[in-house]
């Protein structure tokens, strides 16, 4: 059953602007380029990474490729 939406024809209170945050369609297409490869992980890994990648909503193997891109970032700025 759902809920019944109440309209009312009073004013709606102060409207509050703001700054358009998402990115443009060009900074989507330049997203970066993969390569796909095949690893050998542990079980443990991947079983841990799959229960967090679950409980974030979101893809295992995108969480796994943002921790190495960012320890690759990490070690090009030593």
């Amino acid at each position: 059953m759902k809920k019944e939406i109440k309209y009312t024809k009073g004013p709606i209170g102060e409207v509050k602007i703001i700054t358009d945050f998402l990115p443009s369609p060009a900074e989507l297409a330049l997203r970066k380029q993969n390569t796909k490869v095949t690893i050998s992980l542990s079980s443990e890994s991947v079983e841990y990474f799959k229960s967090e990648a679950e409980r974030h909503d979101m893809q295992y193997q995108k969480m796994i490729r943002e921790l190495l891109d960012d320890y690759v970032a990490h070690q090009k700025s030593r």
